[in-house]
């Protein structure tokens, strides 16, 4: 197992103004954000306030991170999901907070085979822990697309699914041409908090899927969606889902982001519902992230990107607005307060939106030009944490019992 030496880095602290009210709500634990970039990773430390923030970092300098989680049934195992040049695709795994690093044993991998369509990780995307009745257990999603699972806390991995050698899925995957940019991928693996056979996936390109036997087979679950023009809506294979979330209040709804539109699922119903079609109509309901908060079912939180015709996929006239909906997507209401009020032309990815579980959550989102931004106000107000780092992938939260 190799080890990954820890890139020296520097300890900065960001002070993000004062009061008494933020120092009563935090007591005990505290956030850490967990970043992962096109050039490694930084692990941000809040103060009991969320008002200071402690960097550290880099980790893993030059290496690209796609994915960063620390267990949250354990608060022990940290995964990363890196793609180094001379490692290729692998798991990295740390139990001290980021101190030290190894490799994992065996990475995801598909099996060899001389088929003509035999495929290769290029790199793992997205990681999840397993249920609370499963230590040990994680999920992976790859690029291309593939489930994999670890029953020995990410040291070593197998394939979770025969959606790999299924026919059917093979054909809703497209090729390695299609899907996003950077490769098309397996992402939200989302696991019910009460039964650990029930998950859900989604592929782009490939649609959203859930699974009854814990990740063996899956079908597909795309009812209500829509797709690109011209192509039909009942073929999985049109399907471009960019984020899918579970409400931990209420596991059975969940929220999506799409590239068609925002929508809401109310289980045990099969049809999706387009929520996005009450943002403003100049602003749309186009982008990649969203996340839900850890306690209101009925709140959520968006990042619309420019869709128009020629896809710019950055803030919508440079200037970026988070949108909250405290009522199932009924209604939505702009928060802009702190950002940039013009020339911002960044992303923000799919995987760099996430929300604390404090008193009052903290939301916190990082761009492609390298800046993270966090409100402790439920999204009222922003302010930049962190900045000049390499394009942001993803962002995770954690939250740890230890002083920052």
């Amino acid at each position: 197992m190799r080890k990954s030496p820890r890139s020296a880095g520097s300890h900065d602290t960001v002070t993000v103004g004062s009061g008494r009210a933020a120092r009563k709500r935090a007591r005990g634990r505290r956030v850490v954000l967990l970043v992962a970039t096109r050039k490694g990773a930084w692990l941000l430390h809040g103060s009991a306030d969320r008002r200071r923030w402690r960097s550290d970092g880099p980790h893993f300098l030059g290496h690209i991170i796609h994915h960063i989680v620390l267990d949250p049934r354990t608060g022990g195992t940290m995964l990363a999901a890196a793609k180094t040049g001379h490692l290729g695709p692998t798991i990295f795994r740390s139990t001290d907070l980021g101190r030290t690093w190894n490799e994992a044993r065996r990475p995801p991998a598909f099996r060899k085979s001389g088929a003509a369509d035999s495929r290769s990780v290029d790199h793992t995307f997205w990681l999840t822990p397993g249920h609370a009745s499963q230590p040990g257990v994680w999920f992976a999603g790859t690029s291309p697309q593939g489930l994999f699972r670890s029953d020995d806390d990410g040291i070593t991995w197998r394939s979770a699914s025969r959606i790999h050698t299924d026919p059917q899925y093979r054909i809703w995957m497209g090729s390695a041409q299609d899907g996003t940019p950077d490769g098309p991928k397996l992402h939200s693996i989302l696991v019910d908090p009460r039964d650990a056979r029930h998950l859900y996936m989604a592929m782009s390109s490939g649609g959203v899927h859930e699974s009854l036997d814990g990740g063996r087979t899956f079908r597909p679950l795309v009812d209500g969606l829509d797709v690109v023009e011209g192509f039909p809506r009942s073929d999985p294979t049109f399907h471009d889902p960019h984020c899918v979330r579970l409400c931990p209040a209420n596991p059975d709804r969940l929220y999506q982001q799409n590239h068609c539109g925002i929508y809401r699922l109310d289980r045990p119903g099969t049809t999706w519902v387009r929520i996005g079609s009450s943002m403003p109509a100049k602003v749309g309901d186009v982008g990649f992230t969203m996340t839900v908060h850890p306690r209101d079912p009925d709140t959520a939180w968006v990042l619309p990107m420019d869709g128009r015709t020629v896809w710019p996929r950055t803030s919508p006239d440079g200037r970026p607005a988070v949108y909250v909906t405290r009522d199932g997507g009924s209604s939505w209401q702009r928060r802009d307060r702190g950002l940039p009020r013009r020339q911002a032309w960044w992303t923000v990815k799919r995987q760099a939106m996430c929300v604390d579980e404090q008193a009052t959550a903290g939301l916190y989102f990082g761009t492609t030009s390298g800046e993270v931004w966090a409100s402790r106000d439920e999204g009222d107000s922003w302010t930049a944490i962190a900045r000049h780092l390499p394009e942001i992938y993803a962002i995770e939260t954690a939250e740890v019992g230890a002083p920052a």
